[in-house]
Parts: C-alpha cells; structure tokens; sequence
C-alpha cells in the first residue's frame, strides 16, 4: 500500500485498505480493515467511523500497514492481533491453540441449556473439557456457571499455558484446573458432564479448507485421521467410567458426522443421544448420557 498524506488519516487509511482486501476476495473486508487499522493506532474499532480525520503516527502507519500486508497473505486477523472473540469474551491466542469460532457457541448453549434443566446454574458443577486448546469453551461454561469447578485437559504443555491465562484473563483462573494429558485418560470418576471440541476434520479435506486454518491452525486441533473420527475413538471409551448416573458427555461434529459419532457413543455403553444443530441448520453437538451404571 502507498503511503501518501491521506494515508495517515484513520478513516482513508481504512478505505484503501478496505479495497485492497476486496480485490483479494476477502468477504469481511471492511471489518477486517478497521479492526486491523484501529488496533494498530491503538483505539477502538469504532474511531475510524467517528473520528476518520485522526492521524496516525510514523509507527502507527507502519504497523497498520504490516496487519494489512498479513491480511493480504491470507493471515486471520485474530492470528494477526492474537485476540479473538467468543461467547462476549475476550480469549489471547498462540501457536499451540486453535482460533475458537462462532459455530462452537452452539456446544456451549447445548451444555448451558441442560445445567439449567438438571439442578440450575448455580450449582456447584465439576466437569472437565477435553482438549481445552484455548480454554475457549471451558471458561465461557464457567462464567455463566459461577459456582462450577473445570479440568481442562491438553496433550500440548503450550495450549495449557495459553488457557491458564485466558482463564486469569477472564476471571475464572480460581476454578480452571489445566492438566496435561490424552484428553480423559487421567481423570478420576465423577464427573457431573464432560465436554470436548476434539478435532474432527478428516485429511481428504485438507484441500478444501480456507488457507486462513490450513496454513495457520495447529493441525493437531484440525484432522482426525483418514475419516475424521480417530479423536472420537480415543474420547469415548474413556468417559463411561467418568461419568455418574445420567449424566451427559457433549461433543462438538462435522456435518456429516451426526450418525457414525451416535453409534459409537452407543457402542461405548452411552444412551439416550440427542443431535442439536447450530443456526445454519447443520448438525453440530451431540449429547449421549450415562444411563445405566
């Protein structure tokens, strides 16, 4: 990008930047511009919106043109910021932790909307997510569940580190406990629910991923072996033994991994299975219970 007089304005800044990210084909381009714009001059996101005419410094331009040069190279802006957004919180990411999105917001209602039902939010609840990775899942489950104790486990000593922080972070480092491990394989019984976003994706897919997760989530949180289920063979036999009476494991899926993920729930000796879907339609959670013990 040039660097002329108007460039150093917040607001045209953006807008070059914002045409540059177009003709690149990127669809979020105007909102990748100015949160990538705005954290390099070190406002919110909203100032090149309501104060376009704001300057930017020599070092301000000058790292408001490096986000927007890893943009181009196909970098995510949450990569690029180390920040991402989920469930209205605020989660700092690493190499070692995959980039949480929107879609597993749907896990987090589907375990939310059954605290509810079972003995209400403010009980006292001890479950465990495996693989945490960024601690996305767990510490949203724990600040609306304010009385509630996490094992997050991780297999990578760096992800646990990552979430350790987020969940200081947060406001729940008190009853976040990380332990690194296989997924379930070092826990205790009586666990009140378990709870995993395990990979899922299989390595046909590959070529089909956006080079925004391709070249830049770690693959040990994306692909699961030839059909994508490998994470679910190990996760499944583990959590029978875990689990007290009714209740519930929920697993994050593929699309089309709904009917396979089911049957080796019921093989694993777990029942009464229910899919959810997420706001596209597609199915998203399972949920199987431990019904007899």
């Amino acid at each position: 990008m040039s660097a002329g007089p108007d460039d150093r304005r917040i607001g045209a800044l953006c807008r070059e930047a914002r045409a540059r990210l177009v003709a690149a084909g990127v669809e979020t381009a105007a909102l990748d511009a100015r949160l990538l714009v705005a954290a390099a001059a070190g406002v919110e996101p909203v100032v090149p919106l309501t104060d376009p005419d704001r300057e930017l410094t020599d070092e301000e331009l000058a790292r408001a043109l490096s986000h927007i040069a890893r943009r181009l190279a196909g970098e995510p802006v949450g990569r690029i910021l180390g920040l991402r957004e989920f469930w209205g919180l605020t989660f700092a990411l690493s190499c070692d932790v995959l980039e949480p999105r929107p879609d597993t917001e749907r896990l987090v209602e589907a375990v939310l909307d059954w605290c509810a039902g079972a003995q209400g939010r403010e009980h006292p609840y001890r479950f465990a997510d495996l693989g945490t990775g960024s601690g996305a899942i767990a510490i949203a489950l724990l600040s609306e569940l304010p009385n509630a104790v996490a094992v997050a486990t991780d297999m990578a000593p760096g992800a646990l580190a990552t979430a350790r922080d987020n969940a200081v972070r947060n406001g729940v480092g008190e009853r976040f406990l990380p332990c690194l491990g296989d997924f379930a394989s070092m826990l205790a019984p009586g666990m009140d629910f378990l709870v995993s976003n395990p990979p899922y994706i299989s390595l046909t897919e590959e070529s089909q991923l956006s080079r925004e997760v391709r070249d830049h989530d770690p693959r040990a949180a994306l692909f699961a072996g030839e059909d994508g289920l490998d994470a679910y063979r190990v996760i499944l036999p583990q959590t029978r033994a875990l689990l007290g009476r009714f209740a519930p494991l929920f697993l994050e899926i593929g699309a089309s991994q709904a009917g396979a993920v089911s049957e080796m729930a019921r093989s694993a000796g777990l029942e009464d299975i229910q899919v959810f879907q997420d706001l596209a339609g597609q199915d998203r959670v399972v949920r199987a219970a431990c019904v007899a013990k």
